[in-house]
């Protein structure tokens, strides 16, 4: 480990922390969350580093950190973060706070075309230190954490200064500094959009499959299965997995032994719930023909015969600046802003930035090229 690690679960411990830490420019973070085991997923430890000071922060038996959050949003304190989304999200749900002045190293290893960009892989590749991943799945929630998972989570953060400066230096070698700074530029502000509710049964993966009234009947069982996992707390698919929910869905069960037959069916839910489940299934057959639940519409596009020519030809250019500055395909841009660039068919690199779906850093590698391929096509 590098240097000591300061545990702080009490507010007079915080307190002094940050007294003592007084103005930093840079702070590393990383949270850990559990949500592999628990429905409503929560910040259950803070780890943060600056250049002198490294700490674990129990959130758990605390007041809000306001000491923390204000540093986190000092535009003048650079946060380091490795893959910052869900930490960004975390941060902004249980505390409100907006993070600024982001630098993702995982974004930054992206960039610069490594492939395996990892933390794990980035903290050996750069410094030798090989990092034990037994506690990945850890639930965080627990009390007390033991020795072994401290030290797992201080590791998260007790190098990220060091590496941030390793690829930072190397973003500039490569010109691609402002690369970097537009990325992460457009991560303040991430957090959960808000969700309809009883809308949580389109996400299910497979109910696009299911008919009208199949998903009529899977949307009373995941308001079913979900009120459950909030009820005992524990993540969804640990109640009833998302399969044989959709399972359930298609063959709609009369009764506990037709029920109990489905592949996948948890005993204990037949025996404590098997009630409760069938009676979501007859609320979903009850669903009048009218009301059943579809899918929102996709925006439908006129029928375009060259649409996958364009696309393709945009393929090929991409793919060729992506072999030239030596990155990814998909870093470089992503199929979904080659087709909206396809359909609108920009005749000129201004044109193309106007659209505003590819940043900045992209028109000025792809614009010329982009161009070209889609020359002598109409929209």
């Amino acid at each position: 480990m590098k240097g000591h690690v300061e545990y702080l679960d009490a507010n007079d411990a915080i307190t002094s922390f940050f007294a003592r830490a007084g103005h930093t420019a840079r702070v590393a973070i990383d949270t850990e969350g559990a949500s592999f085991h628990k429905f409503v997923d929560r910040i259950y430890l803070i780890q943060l580093s600056t250049v002198d000071r490294h700490a674990i922060i129990d959130p758990l038996p605390i007041a809000p950190p306001a000491a923390l959050g204000k540093m986190l949003e000092d535009p003048s304190v650079e946060v380091i973060f490795h893959d910052a989304d869900y930490d960004l999200r975390l941060l902004h749900q249980d505390y409100g706070w907006q993070v600024r002045s982001i630098f993702d190293t995982r974004v930054a290893a992206q960039l610069l075309g490594i492939t395996s960009f990892g933390l794990a892989a980035l903290l050996e590749q750069y410094f030798g230190v090989k990092l034990d991943k037994k506690h990945q799945r850890a639930d965080w929630s627990m009390r007390p954490l033991t020795p072994g998972m401290l030290e797992y989570a201080a590791q998260d953060t007790v190098h990220l200064l060091g590496l941030r400066d390793r690829l930072a230096d190397e973003l500039k070698k490569k010109k691609r500094w402002t690369w970097a700074e537009e990325e992460f530029l457009r991560l303040e502000g991430t957090r959960w959009p808000a969700e309809a509710p009883g809308t949580a049964f389109l996400r299910v993966k497979g109910a696009r499959d299911l008919t009208r009234r199949e998903l009529a009947l899977l949307r009373e069982l995941v308001i079913w299965r979900d009120a459950l996992a909030l009820q005992v707390d524990k993540a969804s698919f640990r109640v009833v997995g998302n399969e044989v929910l959709l399972e359930i869905s298609r063959l709609a069960p009369a009764e506990r032994v037709a029920l109990a037959a489905i592949k996948g069916m948890p005993r204990g839910i037949v025996e404590r719930h098997g009630t409760d489940v069938l009676a979501a299934v007859k609320r979903g057959l009850a669903v009048s023909e009218a009301d059943l639940p579809r899918f929102p519409k996709s925006k439908r596009w006129a029928r375009d015969p060259d649409f996958d020519t364009k696309v393709s030809r945009l393929k090929t250019a991409r793919d060729e600046a992506a072999k030239r500055l030596e990155i990814d395909p998909g870093v470089l841009c992503s199929r979904d802003r080659m087709e909206i660039v396809a359909r609108a068919v920009p005749r000129t690199v201004d044109e193309l930035s106007a659209l505003g779906e590819l940043r900045r850093w992209q028109v000025n590698e792809l614009g010329d090229a982009f161009v070209a391929a889609l020359k002598g096509f109409k929209p």
